[in-house]
């Protein structure tokens, strides 16, 4: 079976999804209204997902991340529980109406964004086949090394190591390349190799060790984008071997990391040594967490299924827009004033020496009461949908959600082009993965400022930069020469006379 890499995504199938969704919400007396918004919003959703080009194109991963992680699985997983969709939440009705605002707005933008879009991407595909691997190495070895760095030495507001740690995307960058070049080099025999398996080993221990879920399932998330823009072959075997990998990290590493985090510091020594005391005892750590979060559940209000549900909790972003979307509905607007505060934020540190630390999450979490009110550090997740209502209500999810959504598209697609032949795509794709369904407009704002700094800086290193890196630890060889072509003999022409010397 080959991974799916789709172009789009068949209507009628959605429709058929959707159908039995919204039948099945009615068994479970949700309120029909509910289930009819839902129902529109998938096909919305696919629609947008079409017109941007699939996974092929940049925007096309932001629709889908944004589609399922703010809603679609969510909504799956409380009919699959036979829960009402709309019980535990607020402002139901409003809520879904907000977010069928802004996928509609969304299919808007792709729609603009299209016609906007270069047709020849800005980078291209700048490396060529010969270069992969030494680029690969190249990367893997800095992004090692500015990593270690960016751990041991400080790193202030305006550094230079500050600005290094917000481009640096080598090991993701690494694993994408080295995953494409295994499976060219082979004829799709193999998905892996050493610079792969290397990136992709230091980037899950430091999730494990930093109790990161993000940073756990960031190498997964690598290696699938880069083997299915190949459409790998994949086993039985390989199946079988990643859905218990899945299970395992739903299973143990996922409560590792939530319960872990209460107990990390400043100290790297001192993480380490809680991390390992708590891998050694992965089940205990999962009943303590498991306890931990029965003991809390009636502390906190914001969850919308009625049991807890663990991880899934975090495959959705409907409880939290929707407390933040009730509050506001009984208050005035926020206004422009957090847009421009993102906007001012891509200032630099080292041209704006007394620049304020923007954490527009944080203060609506205060607004809606889940953070102590001596607390302006704890950044809490949003949906663009939740925050374009808090600006200006309707008007900034007709108007300015949009028009950040068709920069966003255009820029990056007219940058990155088709993800199947350059692999920068692949790597926005990753970002959207965190981006879209709890960035914000914020997080837009930030992508198309520091973002793409980061992504051309990322493209033209490794074109042209890390191939001379890695050239120093595999050698030359694989270095393309491009050799005249052979001179043919022409038709009837006669020999030349022997020499005496002949």
């Amino acid at each position: 079976m080959r991974l799916p890499f789709p172009e789009r995504i068949s209507f009628v199938y959605t429709f058929y999804f959707a159908s039995a969704l919204c039948i099945a919400q009615l068994i479970e007396k949700t309120d029909p209204t509910f289930s009819l918004l839902s129902f529109l919003f998938i096909l919305v959703a696919a629609l947008a997902f079409n017109v941007c080009g699939g996974f092929t194109r940049p925007s096309g991963s932001y629709v889908f991340f944004f589609a399922t992680l703010c809603f679609i699985i969510g909504v799956t997983w409380k009919a699959i529980l036979g829960e009402p969709a709309e019980s535990n939440l607020q402002a139901p009705l409003l809520t879904m109406s907000i977010y069928l605002g802004c996928m509609t707005s969304m299919l808007a933008a792709a729609v603009i964004s299209r016609k906007l879009t270069r047709t020849r991407p800005i980078l291209g595909n700048l490396i060529n086949e010969q270069n992969v691997q030494r680029a690969t190495v190249g990367c893997l070895v800095v992004g090692l090394g500015l990593t270690i760095c960016l751990m041991v030495l400080p790193t202030g507001s305006g550094s230079v190591l500050s600005a290094l740690n917000q481009m640096n995307q080598f090991l993701p960058l690494a694993m994408i390349l080295g995953t494409i070049h295994a499976i060219r080099r082979s004829g799709g025999t193999k998905a892996f190799s050493f610079p792969v398996l290397v990136a992709g080993s230091f980037m899950f221990l430091q999730g494990i060790f930093g109790f990161s879920k993000q940073g756990i399932f960031t190498p997964f998330v690598c290696w699938m984008l880069a083997a299915s823009s190949q459409r790998y072959r994949i086993t039985v075997k390989q199946i079988i071997l990643g859905a218990v990998a899945v299970f395992l990290s739903f299973h143990y590493l996922v409560p590792y990391s939530q319960y872990g985090r209460t107990f990390r510091e400043e100290s790297i020594s001192t993480n380490l040594k809680v991390a390992f005391g708590l891998m050694s005892h992965l089940g205990d750590v999962r009943e303590l967490y498991l306890q931990t979060v029965e003991d809390n559940a009636s502390e906190y209000q914001y969850s919308w299924y009625n049991t807890p549900q663990g991880f899934f909790e975090r495959l959705q972003s409907v409880t939290i827009d929707d407390a933040l979307i009730a509050n506001k509905s009984k208050s005035s607007f926020a206004g422009y004033g957090p847009l421009e505060e993102d906007f001012l934020n891509l200032i630099p540190h080292f041209i704006w020496k007394s620049k304020p630390i923007s954490n527009q999450g944080n203060g609506y979490a205060h607004d809606i009461g889940i953070l102590a009110d001596d607390d302006t550090t704890t950044g809490v997740s949003f949906s663009p949908a939740a925050e374009a209502y808090v600006l200006m209500g309707w008007t900034s999810i007709i108007l300015v959600a949009p028009a950040l959504w068709i920069a966003l598209f255009t820029v990056f697609d007219s940058l990155c082009g088709d993800t199947r032949q350059a692999p920068w795509g692949l790597l926005v794709a990753l970002l959207y993965a965190h981006n879209a369904p709890e960035g914000g407009l914020g997080g837009i704002v930030y992508m198309l400022g520091y973002t793409v700094i980061g992504i051309v800086f990322a493209a033209l290193t490794a074109a042209y930069l890390m191939p001379v890196i890695g050239t120093f630890l595999i050698g030359p060889e694989g270095i393309f020469i491009k050799r005249a072509a052979p001179i043919r003999a022409i038709p009837n022409r006669l020999a030349t006379a022997p020499t005496p010397e002949s």
